[in-house]
């Protein structure tokens, strides 16, 4: 078999990495292979030592293959390429070193952080004084309802001048919260409640916003008896979003009888056939349902964008909760460590939106519970990826 000797400026370099708590050298070998390939050999030796101080050595060869043209286009391969591809081909044996911050801080960076305007509502500071709010917490967006929104224009208030305000405050508009009846049965209505929703993409678009709930509203209580067809109206109003810019996030509410456990959300959004699908989970409308927060580990992160955060009490029965038992997250008994794993481990860059309809909150200053929540929610983040 024809073939060359690698010639590598890194051959027979030992290369160590000595962050805690794993340390690992690796050694190139000379290799003979085919002309058209560069193979790379590695005898690697990783260390762990773990928090009691006893330590283990693994000793194990892999090779990385790397096509001629490869090499030539990118001329050199770093310390840290090669690691990379280490990492991928032996499951993640070795992974790129990086200091304990540096990568608490790349993990927390793929979450942003957003106030749902329901958390204050009971306050009514005034829809312009909520982004002020929001803000001054120090959240980077805003998720606002479109009642709130069609009231702010009836009393005289543009598009125009709430875009500069908004932009003014450094946020953007995450989401929305309306209730178009896109997906109920009757023809009608739900002409009607698509015309609506299109109406209500409209001026989110004018506003900055992209995205918009799609929950079940006016089929509360009646059972979806066709998926597939549910799944060619979810389509019919992401098709809109096209149009439009703003993209429908299909929400499900744990307390109806038609859409409300995860598994009917992803199989709506999947059969729905559109790039754009996706779900908007709720750890409240989760454990109402009766879903399993498990089941996230099987959701990648490109298909949830926005996930409401807030959690459950565990003295009062499932079945019996209402929103307004919502309280700060980690207050209560859901798992948030095993949550925010699995969000990040399923990549996609997620909005965590505080969700919540205390009304003991709503007795408190507005500006304190939206720092509370964002306080709350950072400590759970850091807490899960540290």
């Amino acid at each position: 078999m024809s073939g060359h000797v690698i010639n590598d400026p890194i051959e027979g370099c030992i290369f160590e990495t000595k962050h805690h708590p794993a340390n690992c050298s690796y050694k190139c070998i000379k290799v003979l292979v085919p002309p058209h390939v560069f193979l790379i050999r590695f005898i690697v030796r990783l260390k762990i030592t773990f928090e009691f101080k006893l330590q283990y050595n693994y000793l194990f060869i892999c090779d990385i293959a790397i096509f001629e043209n490869q090499l030539i286009r990118n001329k050199m391969i770093t310390r840290r390429d090669t690691l990379k591809s280490l990492a991928i081909l032996t499951g993640g044996a070795i992974v790129v070193p990086k200091t304990s911050s540096g990568a608490e801080k790349a993990k927390s960076g793929q979450f942003a952080y957003c106030l749902n305007t329901s958390t204050i509502s009971g306050q009514k500071v005034g829809f312009l004084k909520e982004f002020e709010i929001t803000s001054k917490a120090g959240y980077d967006g805003i998720e606002i309802w479109i009642r709130d929104l069609q009231k702010y224009l009836e009393e005289g208030g543009n598009l125009k001048d709430l875009k500069k305000h908004i932009d003014d405050l450094g946020l953007k508009v995450e989401n929305a919260i309306g209730f178009a009846e896109w997906i109920v049965d009757d023809e009608a209505k739900r002409k009607a409640g698509t015309e609506q929703l299109k109406k209500e993409m409209d001026l989110l678009a004018q506003i900055g916003c992209k995205r918009i709930a799609a929950p079940p509203a006016g089929k509360y209580s009646e059972p979806i008896t066709d998926w597939f067809e549910a799944a060619g109206r979810y389509r019919k109003i992401l098709e809109i979003g096209d149009q439009t810019g703003v993209a429908p996030q299909l929400e499900f509410w744990g307390a109806s009888t038609s859409l409300f456990h995860i598994s009917q959300a992803m199989f709506i959004a999947t059969a729905a056939n559109h790039p754009k699908a996706c779900i908007l989970p709720d750890v409240y409308h989760m454990f109402r349902g009766g879903s399993s927060f498990h089941s996230l580990k099987l959701i990648s992160g490109r298909a949830i964008e926005i996930f409401h955060l807030n959690d459950f009490v565990a003295n009062i029965p499932r079945e019996k909760q209402t929103d307004s038992d919502r309280v700060y997250p980690g207050d209560g008994a859901a798992p948030y460590n095993q949550i925010i794993t699995d969000l990040q481990k399923s990549g996609g860059n997620i909005v965590l939106s505080l969700e919540l309809f205390n009304k003991t909150y709503w007795e408190k200053d507005a500006l304190e519970v939206a720092k509370t929540g964002l306080s709350k929610m950072k400590k759970l983040v850091n807490e899960a990826v540290s």
